[in-house]
């Protein structure tokens, strides 16, 4: 089962969280797990991050995550 700290916080980089944290800060689990939902739809519809499309693995990896119940 993945859980936050060593799988879904490494998916997003630096310059991802930048971009995003007028938003919510991607490397806060308190604020991935509130937008999760959010994230998700951006994430499939490939428009985050910014620069590019995360593989389909990485997405269905982010899913499975918010499906698991979002562990720490």
């Amino acid at each position: 089962m993945a859980s936050y700290a060593a799988d879904i916080k490494p998916l997003f980089r630096e310059h991802d969280r930048e971009s995003m944290k007028s938003f919510f800060d991607l490397w806060s689990y308190d604020d991935v797990v509130e937008n999760s939902d959010v994230i998700l739809t951006r994430l499939a519809a490939g428009d985050m991050p910014c620069d590019g499309a995360w593989p389909s693995e990485q997405v269905e990896l982010f899913r499975g995550w918010v499906e698991a119940g979002a562990p720490a």
